[in-house]
């Protein structure tokens, strides 16, 4: 599950009735909605991060947690099982600082941590280290590197160098616990942690990044990649991508897990599901008009979204080639949908959207799932407080009866949920 500002996904989350307006403060209602999704038996709960201010303050709450690793910290002393995945970028933080802060929220949840290595690429990120952005090629080799010296301090001390024998008086072997001495072009370290082994041994290294650079980032290290992606047919070709690096990189392409993100409003049937798109999130429609018409090659007036699409709008509409979900907003215009209820269906929103009863998000992961474009998904509920408990009381039932997913956790760590394999230090298959 998509963990972000403690309120939703959708724009006005935050406003909506039942909903606590400091929720973006609250750690308490963060531990909650996390004990909702480890209620539903989800693997993991992923925390995106931009540290930078975004978006229009004035009315609308950052789509982001105030800090991922604060946060997940929290829920990792309120949850027993579910994984947790946060975002941390190699571009301004250091490799050391990344290992140890990532292996102690490791070692808090008993083997649940997952890092999410990427690179920055927003210049109002870079402002707030006081630095600009580095060129691509550069940003990635610093990934690399840092990547290969964290999992090298991740795996400082030997599995069984800490002893802490109290009638010996032996707390740990100090010919287990080495330095690394790494160093790369553009960053390196000493070693060691102060930071013993986990029950995982290690976190899990997981990808979110994109071209043909990520796509080696995460054929060579990534136990799990987040997607983003509208079609099943992309969604198919990025997961045989990633699949196909995983072995040009030497390892078994089951290794890695593809999760495209869904976004979910689960209600009775469609129109209450539109009907609360538009209660959350309708005041954005008149400003996403316009992209609507770029789209479909059309000028749509923001003034007329009661209205369905005129006949002769529907055949001068054109599919932009540039968007994948052109065709499928095309596809919803032509069921004579208001333009309101066109952009209630989520068209331009950056994942598919389940807007309706369970058996449809259902239908959809079982499609995606079967088609091999997906091994799993990343869900985004539109508002937490009643949104997560919809999807796990309505749509794993069903899930779970047509045995798609597990009717329980089959282990404690987050490598026992992907099936990942046992990891300690480099993998020396693709270090180098």
């Amino acid at each position: 599950m998509h963990f972000g500002n403690g309120y939703g996904s959708q724009p006005g989350a935050w406003r909506m009735p039942g909903v606590d307006p400091t929720s973006y403060t609250s750690f308490d209602n963060q531990v909650r909605f996390a004990q909702t999704a480890e209620r539903g038996k989800f693997q993991f709960l992923f925390v995106p991060d931009f540290p930078a201010l975004k978006g229009d303050i004035a009315t609308e709450a950052p789509q982001i947690t105030i800090d991922p690793m604060m946060t997940l910290a929290a829920v990792a002393r309120g949850t027993q099982r579910i994984g947790m995945v946060a975002t941390g970028s190699t571009t301004f933080n250091e490799p050391y600082n990344l290992a140890r802060q990532f292996k102690a929220l490791d070692l808090m949840s008993h083997g649940r941590a997952g890092w999410n290595a990427v690179p920055t690429s927003d210049p109002q990120i870079a402002a707030n280290y006081g630095r600009q952005l580095p060129p691509r090629g550069e940003k990635y080799q610093r990934l690399h590197e840092s990547i290969q010296i964290v999992q090298a301090l991740w795996g400082s001390w030997e599995q069984d160098a800490w002893i802490h024998d109290t009638a010996s008086g032996r707390f740990a072997d100090p010919a287990k616990i080495r330095p690394i001495n790494l160093r790369g072009r553009h960053v390196g370290a000493s070693g060691p942690l102060p930071l013993p082994p986990s029950e995982q041994g290690q976190p899990v290294i997981f990808q979110a990044g994109g071209g043909d650079q990520g796509l080696e980032v995460a054929g060579r290290y990534a136990s799990g990649v987040i997607g983003a992606t509208y079609t099943i047919e992309d969604a198919r070709a990025q997961r045989t991508a990633l699949r196909n690096a995983a072995e040009r990189a030497g390892r078994d392409p089951d290794e890695i897990k593809f999760f495209p993100g869904l976004m979910t409003t689960i209600a009775p049937d469609r129109r209450a599901g539109l009907d609360r798109r538009i209660a959350v999130s309708g005041h954005t429609f008149s400003d996403r008009a316009g992209y609507l018409g770029q789209m479909l090659s059309l000028r749509l007036d923001a003034h007329n979204l009661d209205e369905p699409l005129s006949k002769a709008q529907l055949a001068a509409a054109r599919p932009s080639p540039y968007d994948p979900r052109s065709s499928h907003a095309l596809g919803i215009a032509r069921e004579g949908w208001s333009l309101r209820d066109i952009l209630a269906h989520g068209v331009i929103d950056y994942h598919p959207v389940i807007a309706g009863p369970p058996e449809d998000a259902a239908d959809h992961m079982q499609a995606w799932f079967e088609a091999e474009a997906a091994d799993g998904f990343w869900l985004s509920p539109d508002v937490y407080e009643d949104g997560i408990d919809a999807f796990v009381d309505g749509v794993v039932p069903i899930l779970q009866e047509r045995e798609l997913f597990h009717l329980d956790y089959q282990g404690r760590t987050l490598r026992d949920h992907l099936g990942a394999p046992s990891q300690y230090g480099l993998d020396p298959r693709v270090s180098g």
